[in-house]
């Protein structure tokens, strides 16, 4: 239950909130996983006044504010086709109007399509730790441990590289559910290559990344060789997750000769 508003004017006085022990200070961009993932009772400082919403380009990279929504992510020609579509194909039109990319990322199970793609892009989160200065992590080491930035931590952004290939394919009991199994593959042009999968466990995961494509069905069967539920069976996702990654890299070089 939120029982303090805050709606601060500069990321000093952000900081100040978000370090306080009582009551618990947490941030709001759109309120749309807020209210879905903490049940205690907060206080909540909302990002609005703090210009967190662009999206731009800086040399090799895509910069995408923490506070941007996923609809105007999906309005803007610089972002990455296949994060578009991972957005398209995870949340519905009203949700996307609200919905931030911290908040997003920061509710993100292992059946998330968006975190999943930004996870293969090498995403790098920019945040701001406990009044100090910038401070940068991978989203890969940032995923399992983000409670850990629960407090005292204010998420400025993402970058993203520009210059790679990327492809996002899933399989699902229709395709308005969330993924049983899904598999993003990233190309840089030197030939290094991410594989990423998701469909099962507390985050999706990352199977491969290496200087070339050399192992990567391989890697994602023995990824999800025990990842059974009520969803899907091991053998199931196994076998699925090495065909999905085998399409992802036909999909790639088939851009790439085009």
């Amino acid at each position: 239950m939120i029982i303090e508003y805050h709606r601060p004017d500069t990321i000093n006085e952000m900081m100040g909130l978000l370090s306080r022990d009582d009551p618990r200070t947490v941030v709001l961009g759109g309120g749309l996983f807020l209210n879905e993932v903490v049940k205690d009772q907060i206080a909540v400082a909302d990002i609005q006044n703090l210009g967190l919403n662009k999206i731009e380009i800086k040399g090799k990279k895509q910069k995408l504010g923490a506070g941007t929504t996923l609809q105007n992510i999906l309005n803007n020609d610089k972002v990455h086709q296949v994060l578009k579509n991972a957005i398209k194909y995870q949340e519905s039109y009203n949700r996307r109007q609200v919905a931030t990319l911290a908040g997003t990322v920061m509710a993100a199970t292992g059946r998330s399509a968006i975190a999943a793609v930004l996870l293969v892009l090498d995403a790098e989160i920019e945040m701001i730790r406990n009044g100090k200065k910038a401070a940068k992590a991978h989203l890969g080491n940032f995923l399992p441990i983000r409670e850990d930035y629960s407090k005292g931590t204010l998420i400025t952004g993402f970058s993203v590289p520009t210059e790679i290939s990327c492809v996002f394919n899933f399989a699902a009991r229709s395709p308005a559910d969330l993924p049983i199994i899904a598999a993003a593959v990233c190309q840089w042009p030197s030939g290094r290559t991410r594989v990423v999968l998701a469909g099962y466990g507390e985050q999706p995961i990352m199977v491969l990344d290496g200087p070339n494509s050399d192992g990567a069905e391989a890697a994602a069967k023995d990824a999800y060789s025990m990842a059974g539920d009520q969803w899907g069976s091991a053998e199931y996702r196994s076998e699925t997750a090495a065909e999905l990654v085998l399409r992802c890299l036909k999909q790639i070089a088939e851009k790439n000769e085009g």
